[in-house]
């Protein structure tokens, strides 16, 4: 697809967001961040991802081919690879059935904290450790920690961007 065209589709960009996510004063400010339309969608795994409509009239969408998980500290990261760990580990098996990227995005998890044990939980950092870098060589997994009041910026950045790749293959 050439480069005008994709830039005129990427106009109608809006983001997916997984009909389970809660939609506290948090949520709504990572929202407002973004700076594109939101919609809300059940999504198989992850917590957002994005759709376009083509000239056609169509929408196209990454629901099945790259989304985000987003994480709001290594604290809630912790639960998932501890008692939440059958649950967590389904949804990166969906999406590894069905070849999907997912970028797993916590906010506040610089990898030194984790390193260094600096999260509540019970979760020794070694095991921690040993969890993230799993994930990443289980799963088609993109781990990017992040400050909390960028998280939203970050999330569309990653989904335009990834949007924009498969459009200029189309």
């Amino acid at each position: 697809m050439k480069s005008a065209e994709v830039k005129r589709i990427l106009s109608t960009f809006k983001i997916c967001v997984d009909t389970r996510e809660h939609p506290n004063a948090k949520f709504k400010k990572r929202i407002r961040s973004m700076g594109v339309p939101a919609v809300w969608h059940k999504l198989d795994y992850g917590d957002y991802s994005a759709a376009v409509t083509l000239p056609d009239g169509s929408e196209y969408n990454l629901f099945d081919k790259v989304v985000v998980e987003r994480k709001m500290s290594l604290d809630e990261l912790s639960a998932c690879y501890t008692h939440e760990r059958t649950r967590f580990t389904k949804e990166f098996e969906r999406a590894k059935a069905a070849n999907a990227k997912i970028y797993l995005v916590v906010e506040n998890g610089d990898i030194e904290k984790a390193y260094k044990g600096k999260y509540r939980s019970r979760m020794k950092s070694k095991a921690m450790i040993a969890s993230i870098f799993a994930w990443l060589s289980r799963y088609n997994c993109v781990y990017l920690p992040c400050p909390a009041e960028l998280s939203g910026r970050m999330i569309k950045d990653i989904l335009h961007y990834e949007m924009k790749e498969r459009l200029k293959k189309l």
